[in-house]
């Protein structure tokens, strides 16, 4: 070892140790926010993220550990980390496209577990290479560090150290510090540069390989110039606003009549502001059946739980004079885009918070509680469960109605809204549903007081005098209201012990794929991509 002057205090190899520790966090966090516009953030999705790279570590480990036997170069191992950093900083510039690619191809060859497949794949594409790389680096470290049996206690325990301190910086400092400031893309470029750092000073330190670092700083620099802009929505025109917050990815698109938020790349609505005040179109029109069963007024209280940029709150001001809306929602920067590109109205009051825990802090009650917090397959088990619609229960009015959109119908049995349904059904003695026209979304209503029946048609009848766009209001209550079912209980229960709210969500999301997609993979499987192609 005395050949490599830059290792003979072994301080290097420790700096390596750590860096390498830092840098696995980094892109394990970052390939969570890589994949979540497109596959979700559940624990589905961080389980195979989680353990791909338990596998590639493994991997590298083993294959380190008998490489720095064969053959004990420290050249070995720092050649591997200028690999793995170039590989890294190409993420944000190809990743995107294979993990489209990935899914177009899976999505038109499987009819089940679609998200997980897709996932794992994308994973082991774009992640497992670079991290078997990174995996051989404390094996080859304690091959170099290690001089004798008497010290190798300590060496190796010091190594350990190391890359743990790394480890817990590298968790940190991408989740509060990197990603909310200058997104996913430039996280792993920052993290690809610190291990091609630590590659180029060996080398040149040791003036071998100049070549290969020369090449290495060139493709980095290539893919910081083209990869740094972080769009995940490339083929987008019309967006106003992309960017990333603790919790989002999230898109503000002007259609021209309408301002929509999105936090996923591929599909999905989660706020829309319509520039003329008029109704939406969406299943936030038949969640204003709710206010209108608990027959609102001036001075009525509503809450929302999943508050986006504020809808829900625009259509019940808009529609029902007097009313106080509130809201909770977990993002931050949600809120700031709605009051930069939603006009959400200033004397509504938005709390930063988790949905649950603002309930189980206030005292207060509503006349209404709308639980908006569901996004596709991402479902807060915590605000699924029993004892969760026991507390939004607690904190109704007498006669007041709790709204729940459920955005995955499904006719399957045993499926995630039978199962909130029945959890629902078992606090609250009425409840009834209606799907939305033209969309997957079904809307959930439920109260303890008065017939909610009752107190819709009043309503629909003091809007239809009201006339103009109260009046308009009503006609769609009345189509709404004909289509309303009251929902009979069943044995399916969520609780906080077992709400398996990922595995259920995902049984819906393939029979929606399947349904949506039916018609383009029976060409695929008849014709081939070619007949695919002439039929798009």
């Amino acid at each position: 070892m005395e050949k490599y002057s830059i290792l003979k205090q072994k301080y290097y190899l420790y700096l390596t140790e750590f860096f390498a520790g830092v840098s696995v966090m980094a892109v394990e966090l970052g390939a969570s926010r890589l994949l979540a516009p497109y596959f979700s953030s559940s624990q589905i999705v961080w389980t195979i993220i989680i353990g791909t790279i338990m596998i590639a570590m493994a991997l590298g480990n083993v294959w380190g550990g008998r490489s720095a036997d064969r053959n004990p170069e420290p050249d070995k191992l720092y050649g591997r980390l200028l690999i793995a950093a170039v590989w890294i900083a190409a993420i944000p510039l190809v990743g995107k496209y294979i993990i489209l690619g990935i899914s177009g191809a899976l999505i038109l060859t499987v009819s089940s577990n679609f998200l997980i497949l897709a996932a794992f794949l994308a994973c082991m594409v774009v992640f497992v290479f670079p991290l078997f790389l990174l995996g051989t680096v404390t094996p080859s470290l304690v091959k170099y560090s290690v001089d004798s049996l008497n010290d190798s206690g300590k060496t190796v325990g010091n190594l350990g150290a190391f890359n743990t301190i790394g480890s817990i910086i590298g968790t940190f400092l991408p989740t509060f510090v990197t990603i909310p400031a200058v997104g996913t893309s430039v996280t792993f470029l920052i993290f690809s540069c610190v291990l091609l750092i630590l590659a180029l000073i060996y080398f040149i330190s040791r003036r071998t390989k100049l070549i290969p670092c020369i090449v290495s700083l060139v493709l980095f620099l290539l893919c910081s110039i083209f990869g740094h802009s972080g769009s995940f929505a490339f083929w987008e025109k019309e967006l106003v606003y992309e960017g990333e917050s603790v919790y989002n990815y999230l898109q503000v698109k002007d259609t021209g009549n309408s301002v929509i938020l999105s936090t996923n790349v591929l599909f999905g609505v989660q706020s829309v502001m319509m520039k003329e005040d008029s109704l939406t179109g969406m299943y936030y029109d038949y969640a204003l059946l709710g206010p209108a069963m608990a027959e609102v007024g001036t001075e009525s209280e509503i809450l929302v739980l999943g508050m986006g940029t504020g809808t829900f709150a625009r259509q019940c001001m808009n529609y029902f004079d007097g009313v106080k809306v509130e809201g909770v929602e977990i993002d931050q920067k949600i809120t700031s885009l709605a009051g930069t590109y939603f006009a959400l109205p200033e004397d509504v009051t938005v709390t930063t918070y988790d949905g649950r825990a603002y309930l189980a802090a206030v005292d207060k009650k509503y006349d209404v509680i709308l639980v908006d917090a569901y996004q596709d397959i991402t479902i807060p088990f915590q605000m699924s469960s029993v004892e969760f619609f026991r507390m939004v229960r607690d904190h109704l009015t007498e006669n007041g109605v709790m709204v729940v959109n459920m955005n995955m119908h499904s006719t399957e049995e045993g499926n995630i809204n039978e199962y909130l349904s029945d959890t629902i059904a078992s606090v609250f003695s009425q409840v009834y549903t209606v799907d939305v026209f033209g969309s997957t979304n079904r809307e959930l209503f439920a109260g303890n007081g008065k017939d909610l029946r009752n107190g819709l048609e009043r309503s629909v009848t003091r809007l239809a005098e009201a006339g103009g766009k109260e009046a308009e209001l009503a006609d769609l209550l009345k189509r709404a209201a004909g289509q309303l079912l009251p929902y009979e209980k069943g044995d399916h229960l969520l609780t906080d012990d077992k709400a398996p709210v990922e595995l259920l969500g995902m049984r819906v999301i393939d029979s929606l794929i399947e349904d949506e997609i039916g018609y383009y993979k029976e060409i695929f499987q008849e014709q081939g991509i070619s007949g695919l192609l002439e039929s798009m």
